[in-house]
């Protein structure tokens, strides 16, 4: 970990530098995001009773640089609770600074804390630059994502 990074929960004050990067995100992949669906997810980052979580990597002026979304997830096989991360996003003028490491290091201390069994996600298949350092930290499993949409 950079010791110019630094990770921590999302304030209610980060608004600002927190929609910037979670628009790279949704640019990143592709995805039309209104402001609706941002305000949506900024309201569950923020509300302790909600079950998504929000870590932000921040470098030595301040600046956000990378967040993290994470939650927990039930585990019935294994009878345990497993962290899922949803979206992890580093801000191209800051990808190489250690903030992508300091936030799995610190996603995986979050979740040892908490008791979870495991930390998991998903990728794309060409997120190239993503899938070489996530094969550093993790190790990546056979199982095939299906989505199913509800109603058809």
């Amino acid at each position: 970990m950079s010791a110019d990074i630094k990770v921590r929960a999302v304030t209610a004050a980060d608004f600002p530098q927190w929609r910037a990067l979670y628009r790279g995100y949704a640019d990143f992949y592709r995805v039309e995001q209104t402001e609706e669906a941002a305000a949506l997810v900024w309201s569950w980052v923020n509300d302790p009773a909600h079950e998504v979580n929000a870590l932000v990597a921040e470098d030595f002026d301040g600046r956000l640089v990378g967040l993290a979304h994470y939650r927990p997830f039930a585990r019935p096989l294994s009878a345990t609770t497993g962290c899922f991360l949803d979206d992890l996003f580093v801000a191209p003028e800051s990808r190489g600074s250690g903030a992508a490491d300091a936030l799995l290091a610190a996603l995986r201390e979050t979740a040892a804390e908490r008791g979870w069994s495991v930390v998991r996600w998903i990728t794309a298949d060409d997120n190239h630059r993503a899938r070489a350092k996530y094969d550093q930290v993790a190790t990546r499993t056979m199982w095939v994502t299906y989505d199913m949409t509800p109603g058809v």
